[in-house]
C-alpha cells in the first residue's frame, strides 16, 4: 500500500493538469492494462511531460488508485444528479440503473481499471464498492421508512442489486458496446420489484424457515 503524501495542486490551472493526467491514464489503463502501461504513455496521452508528471503523482501506481477513487466519485455524483426529484423509491432504482449503464458506456475502461485494482491495493478495491453500497442501503432505508418499500435488508437488497447492474453493464456495456434498450431496463426493473416467484403463490416451502 503506498503511504506516501499525496500531491495536491494549489492552483486552478494544476488542478486541471492533474485531471488530464487521470483522464489520459483512465484511456490508456483501461485500454491496454495496468501492468502495461507506464509513466511515458500516460503523459504521451495526455501531452505533458514526464516531469510534470512527478509533480501530482510519485508513480503509476499512485496515480492508477487515484484514478479508481476518482471514477468512484464521478460514478456515484452521476447516479446521484440522476435519481434527485424522483417522486418515489422505483422511479430513482430506474433512473439509478440507467445512469450506472449512461457511465459505463461512457467509460469502457471501467471494470478493466475497477478490477485491476484489487491486485495493487485491495483495500482500495473494496472501497470503491462499499462506498457504493454503503450509500445505497441507507438510501433504501430511508425508503422503507416511508413506506416506499417492502420490508427487508437494505444492505442485502443494496449488494444485490448492484451485482444486477455490474452484470448488465458487462454485457451489455462493456463486452457489446450498447447501453440497455428501455425493454432491458423494463425486465431488470420487474426482476427487482417482483423477484422470480410466482406472483399468485406464496412462497416455496424449500425456501422457509
Amino acid at each position: 500500500m503506498n503511504t506516501q503524501r499525496e500531491l495536491i495542486p494549489v492552483t486552478a490551472r494544476g488542478e486541471a493538469t492533474r485531471q488530464k493526467l487521470l483522464t489520459a491514464a483512465e484511456v490508456e489503463i483501461g485500454g491496454n492494462g495496468f501492468h502495461t502501461a507506464s509513466v511515458s504513455s500516460i503523459t504521451g496521452r495526455a501531452d505533458v511531460g514526464q516531469g510534470t508528471f512527478y509533480l501530482y503523482f510519485h508513480s503509476k501506481e499512485e496515480i492508477f488508485l487515484s484514478l479508481v477513487k476518482d471514477i468512484g466519485r464521478r460514478l456515484r455524483k452521476h447516479m446521484a444528479m440522476a435519481i434527485e426529484g424522483a417522486e418515489n423509491r422505483m422511479v430513482a432504482e430506474r433512473r439509478g440503473l440507467e445512469a450506472f449503464f449512461e457511465f459505463a458506456q461512457a467509460h469502457p475502461g471501467l471494470y478493466r481499471i475497477v478490477q485491476e485494482s484489487q491486485f495493487v491495493d485491495e483495500t482500495v478495491f473494496r472501497n470503491y464498492y462499499e462506498r457504493l453500497a454503503t450509500g445505497y442501503a441507507a438510501d433504501l432505508a430511508d425508503a422503507g421508512t416511508r413506506g416506499e418499500l417492502s420490508p427487508g435488508d437494505p444492505v442485502a437488497r443494496a449488494w444485490s442489486i448492484m451485482g444486477i447492474g455490474h452484470f448488465i453493464g458487462m454485457r451489455w456495456c462493456l463486452w457489446r458496446g450498447e447501453r440497455p434498450g428501455p425493454a432491458l431496463v423494463d425486465a431488470v426493473m420487474d426482476f427487482i420489484s417482483h423477484g422470480i416467484a410466482p406472483r399468485d403463490a406464496g412462497l416455496p416451502a424449500s425456501f422457509e424457515r
